[in-house]
Order: C-alpha cells, then structure tokens, then sequence
C-alpha cells in the first residue's frame, strides 16, 4: 500500500460502483504486466467508499472528470482522467494506469495525496477543481 511517509492519513476518496468495478477488473488484469502501479490502484479501492453513481459527489474525480491540479512543482496542470485505451498525452487525457492518474482517482477538490513516480521519487499533488465527466 502508498506509504506517506509525512505520517499523514490518506485522504478519503469515493468511487462509483462502475468505477470500482472497471477499475479492479482493469487492476487486476494488469498485475503481471504493471504490478507496481496495479497494486497501487488495487490498493486504492479497497480503501475506498464505493457509491451509488448519482451519490458521487461533484467535486470528485471520476473516469472521464477534467481536473485542474497543483503537483509539488507549484506548476498548475489540467487533465482529463481515462482509462488507457483513451490515453493522449497531447490531448491532456492521462491514463488511471499511472501514477498520477491512479493518485487522482476519487479524490476532491481541496484533498492532497502523497504518491510515488515510476522512479521511486515520493511527490503530492492538490487537487484544486474538478469538472464532472459528461453523461453517457
């Protein structure tokens, strides 16, 4: 599991139902190719609060959010969060299969949350406004 080693709690984080179920099957499907950042999104929703989709509040990123963020370089960054196949670093789509994208799940506006980069190095990130995913 994320260790934050500021000896903070983690924040709380909520997903939908659909999400949890997408993002666990996804999960676990990649732990022999990604294992690192796999148990990291495993991780992620086991300790999540798994909602109803209309109960995920507005403020909370969901697959398909657009979320203007503040990483521990002060430089302000805007994303949309999507599952790999959508991934187009050109279009700011991120992946939830990294690990930005992974410590963006479920989190809201206001929330900072400790994650590591592929080469070990510890960062945090503030997430500071959240646009909903368009409807279906």
């Amino acid at each position: 599991m994320r260790e934050d080693q500021s000896n903070h709690p983690m924040p709380r984080i909520v997903v939908s139902e659909g999400d949890y179920e997408r993002l666990t099957s996804l999960a676990t499907a990649a732990l022999s190719r990604l294992p690192e950042i796999a148990q990291e999104l495993l991780d992620e929703m086991e300790r999540a609060e798994v909602v109803v989709a209309p109960s995920v509040p507005a403020d909370v990123v969901q697959m398909g959010s657009r979320v203007t963020f503040r990483p521990d370089d002060g430089r302000k960054r805007r994303v949309t969060l999507v599952f790999p196949a959508e991934e187009d670093i050109a279009k700011s789509k991120v992946s939830v299969m990294t690990p930005i994208g992974t410590a963006l799940i479920g989190l809201s506006e206001g929330q900072s949350i400790p994650w590591s980069a592929r080469d070990g190095r510890r960062h945090e990130l503030t997430v500071l406004a959240v646009d909903r995913p368009p409807a279906p």
